[in-house]
């Protein structure tokens, strides 16, 4: 029988469950999208429900396992970043709460000192992160604040339900603002600030820790067998990231919902201008030092659900080819680290009146050339935190599906990019790089299967000029 791990992704709009053999090989995958309910009690608060959730993950695990006839060595978890999922004394979790939950935005004033906050957090303090959404549990929902025992990330919630260990993972710990990221602890001073009982913060475990075996209750159920054991995983894109296998200050873009723009660093960086975050990797004693193009490729998979409904993404590479970016420019809140609010409106620019050569592409090739400004942007903005020597990147995520991105992104940045076969399922690839690491398993050997060079041009010049004169015409009348 073939040896395979069960890696459970949890991103921001679905969950994913993953047959990952141990030479890599991707033996299914199911995917259900996260409901998502609102909270009237706040201005801008989401939640979901942790036990349909879990009844999710049952349903797409038992369906994986019962199509493929494999032995599971082990069971990991991946999840998005910030988001928690709250338990009782028992263990019975009370409320899950994603990254898009924003309910403690009101008391953002509780931060009087956040330089303070960002030295020892590593992030700029926001809404955001883990803390604050707790904030926001305690002042308006009592009834759930009191029962509180531990504060999980998603994936440390999902590995608790396989192995009734409590603990939360170093990467996943970086999200908070609970936690000091050099001394990788959780920190004193910054629970104080947000008043949380330092007793609801589980252990830390290091990413590729072996909790124990699988509930056998669990096991049965699933139809694993007996000696199945738990494995800690990670955040996403800490996962994702180590799927590309970098080495220290490589540069890795992942390009998802969100685009994060990662070195991988040996030393703790942060920044005067407190531009950028820096966290917890996967990898022992090492660090993520990261800005962020914020939303991008959800805008690119929105728009070609409007203008390709029913073509395919090979279709939409080739009429990419047929335009030049000069028909249309777009600004459609991608972030930049380097400025110090973001842009609340956003859209295209468009010759008036409407020209006879205006294409459907027009329209998106100027979100991919948005996503790739603010990539290189960000990129530029990374390097004069901590440089970056290297004539390449590398990119992974299914952003980089799109050959006319990755050329982009080449050329604005002046950097080879490298796609490895992992790009597409990296997170969980991820996981099961980290399941064959804490089970002794050969490593996977990384298979480079695009290298894009550079190729700036002056249409490149003439198209970011305008891209930058369009951003700051949105900030200016719009924002």
């Amino acid at each position: 029988m073939t040896e395979a791990y069960l890696v459970v992704d949890i991103g921001t709009g679905n969950a994913r469950v993953a047959l990952i053999a141990t030479n890599g090989t991707i033996l299914g995958v199911n995917t259900q999208d996260i409901q998502y309910q609102k909270d009237s009690l706040y201005p801008d608060a989401l939640h979901f429900d942790p036990a349909f959730l879990w009844q999710q993950i049952e349903e797409m695990s038992l369906s994986l396992l019962q199509t493929n006839n494999c032995k599971v060595l082990a069971v990991t978890a991946s999840s998005q970043r910030e988001g928690i999922v709250l338990v009782d004394k028992t263990g019975k979790a009370l409320i899950g709460m994603p990254n898009i939950d924003h309910r403690g935005r009101e008391w953002d004033d509780l931060m009087t000192d956040k330089a303070k906050i960002y030295q020892l957090a590593g992030r700029y303090p926001t809404s955001l992160f883990s803390a604050l959404k707790i904030v926001g549990i305690q002042k308006r929902r009592p009834e759930i604040a009191k029962e509180i025992g531990a504060v999980l990330s998603i994936s440390d919630w999902v590995e608790f339900v396989f192995s009734d260990v409590l603990h939360f993972e170093h990467s996943h710990a970086s999200e908070t603002l609970l936690y000091d990221v050099e001394r990788q602890e959780w920190s004193d001073e910054l629970v104080r600030v947000f008043n949380i009982d330092k007793n609801v913060l589980p252990p830390l475990t290091a990413s590729g820790t072996v909790l124990g075996k699988v509930k056998p209750a669990i096991a049965n159920q699933l139809g694993l067998n007996a000696d199945a054991v738990v494995i800690v995983g990670g955040a996403d894109t800490q996962l994702a990231a180590k799927s590309t296998q970098p080495a220290t200050n490589d540069v890795v873009i992942v390009s998802g919902t969100t685009t994060p723009i990662i070195k991988i660093s040996e030393v703790y960086e942060t920044d005067q201008q407190q531009r950028n975050w820096t966290g917890r990797h996967v990898e022992p004693n090492t660090f993520m030092v990261e800005t962020n193009a914020g939303v991008t490729g959800l805008n690119y998979q929105r728009l070609k659900e409007v203008f390709y409904p029913n073509e395919t993404y090979e279709v939409v590479e080739k009429e990419l080819e047929e335009v030049d970016g000069s028909n249309c420019v777009a600004s459609l809140g991608s972030l930049v680290a380097s400025e110090k609010t973001p842009i609340l409106k956003g859209g295209f620019i468009i010759d008036a009146p409407v020209s006879h050569l205006l294409k459907r592409a027009d329209f998106v090739f100027a979100t991919l050339w948005d996503i790739a400004c603010s990539i290189k942007e960000n990129y530029d903005c990374l390097d004069e935190i901590s440089k970056h020597d290297k004539d390449y990147v590398l990119a992974c995520g299914g952003g980089v599906q799109s050959k006319k991105l990755r050329q982009l992104i080449a050329n604005l940045t002046g950097k080879k990019v490298i796609v490895c076969d992992t790009y597409r399922q990296s997170s969980a690839i991820g996981g099961a790089l980290i399941c064959n690491q804490a089970l002794g398993k050969p490593q996977l050997n990384r298979v480079v299967i695009d290298e894009t060079l550079p190729n700036f041009s002056s249409t490149d010049k003439a198209n970011y000029n305008a891209w930058k004169q369009a951003r700051k015409s949105f900030r200016e009348v719009l924002s």
